[in-house]
This record gives C-alpha cells, structure tokens and sequence, in this order.
C-alpha cells in the first residue's frame, strides 16, 4: 500500500517537540514503595470503568455514530480492560483486540465474561510487530485509545493504522492532567509544573494527519472518575515517579498532599476530558 499524502513546501517541525518528550520520559516511572504496584493500578483501572459503567467507552462509541454500521469488522490497538471494546463490540459485528500485556489481557476477557460478549477476539501480540500484508484492508475501523504515548514512531503507527482499514481510523486520546496532580509535582519536586506528564499524542497526530491531507472530525467528550485514597496515591505516584523516585517516604508525603482533597466519603472525584478524532481512509489509498 502506498500512503498518500500532501507535497508541501513548509511543514511544522513538530519531530524536535515529540523526541524532547519521548527522551524525558524514557525508562518508565521509578516506583519503590510497592513491588505489587503495577498489578494494583491493573486492578484499579478495571474495577474504575466497570465502577463508571464504561462512560469513557460509550462517549467515544457515540462519537463513532456518524460513521458506525452494525455490520464492522473492528481491529482495536491497546484496548487494556476493555474500557472501550465492551460497549463498542455491542453495537458491531466483530472486535480484535491487539495487546501485548498479559495482565491487561487477563481484566479485559474477565470484563467480557462479565457482560457476555463473544464476539471479541483477543490477541497477545506487539502491535508494532504485526505483518502488514497481512492485516492490509482487513478491518471497517482501526482505532487506538489513549495509546499514542506508548509508540516512539508516530507516523509509522499511523501508517499501520491506515494500512489495516477497509474504511475509517480513530485516535481516541485524554485531553489535560487535572490540577491536583500538577500541584504534587510541585511540591514533591520543588519545581513548577511545565506540562511534563501532559497526554499530548493527539495534538502531533492531528499535525500529521493534517500533512497528509487527512480530513479529520474532531469531537470531545467528558467522563467521571471516581478513586479511593490508595488509588490516588498508586496513580498519582505513576506520573510523579517518572521524574523523582517514589519511595515509602515520598508515597507517604504524595498520600499527604492528597487527602485534604477528599470528599466527605474519603473518595476523590475527577472531571477528565477526551479528544476523539476519526477520518476516512478508503478514499486516501492507491490500490
């Protein structure tokens, strides 16, 4: 398959941005204070969108309205517990879900168990190893929530994307941090927050895409969650741990600076928004 895409005479340099963040970033948070840490935030975030009902994934499956049929073929990158596949493999004829985490994979067909859904099928596989001949034109939708963090060739991601749709992609990504965390990192780190832990993907993707002459529908939405005092802490911990290591003492101090923010049922209650961004591929491809 060849990708078209627009000749330009200027274009945004937009790689310096992207490889500064991927380079700060690198090497995951640094978390000392729980070696069951990754497991308890796996736990968490399943028993969270169960808890909401899936209200991130019914929002971003009613921003899919104006181009979702009952009759797709969906290919998911990166579906973790299932926040979007369970509601959306209700309203399609097939969803495969490529992960390459066990443990999300364990949640995610627990999840579907519980709402009893079989027409998903779920694959342990690195997306970015997949065979492109393959999966090209395979699927109606190929989509990714909250995924682009994970990927250090953007473009390339995006071409696999492309390559593996008959019909549309999505990118479906959280839009801002919420104050409180920023507030911990300054007082942890003793710096002002400057954006570092910002969910920034869509907004390089959305440049791209643009490059190539991608028309893009461009919605928003927002959802609830709703945390206890030590998933606060355990999530809280994950972003400040990628800058200052998050020993028993500093997860003693985070747990400090969180609590006065509790409501009166010691529960922590956030407004989060999402960017959802879909375009049309069929009409791009040179067959």
């Amino acid at each position: 398959m060849t990708v078209k895409k627009r000749n330009l005479k200027y274009r945004i340099n937009w790689r310096d941005a992207r490889d500064a963040i991927l380079q700060e970033r690198i090497g995951g948070a640094k978390l000392r204070f729980d070696p069951d840490i990754q497991t308890k935030s796996a736990s968490d975030f399943s028993k969270r969108i169960k808890e909401g009902e899936y209200e991130y994934g019914r929002k971003t499956v009613e921003a899919f309205s104006g181009f979702l049929d009952p009759s797709m073929g969906v290919l998911e990158i990166g579906p973790g517990p299932g926040t979007v596949t369970v509601p959306l493999s209700k309203m399609v004829r097939q969803v495969t879900a490529v992960d390459l985490s066990l443990r999300n994979i364990s949640h995610l067909e627990e999840n579907l168990r519980e709402e009893g859904r079989e027409n998903v099928d779920v694959i342990h596989k690195n997306w970015l190893h997949t065979d492109d001949a393959v999966l090209r034109d395979s699927y109606d939708l190929v989509f990714c929530s909250h995924f682009l963090w994970m990927i250090p060739d953007l473009e390339g991601h995006l071409e696999k994307m492309e390559n593996a749709s008959r019909g549309y992609c999505a990118i479906v990504q959280p839009a801002g941090r919420g104050d409180l965390v920023k507030e911990v990192y300054t007082a942890i780190t003793g710096r002002e927050y400057g954006g570092e832990f910002e969910p920034d993907g869509d907004y390089f993707a959305y440049v791209i895409l643009r490059e190539w002459g991608r028309l893009l529908n461009v919605e928003h939405f927002s959802f609830t969650n709703t945390m206890t005092l030590d998933e606060k802490v355990r999530s809280t911990a994950s972003f400040i741990g990628r800058f200052v290591e998050v020993d028993e003492g500093v997860a003693g101090r985070i747990r400090d600076l969180v609590l006065p923010h509790a409501n009166e049922n010691g529960e922590f209650v956030e407004t989060n928004n999402v960017v959802v961004m879909w375009w049309e591929v069929a009409p791009t491809k040179n067959k």
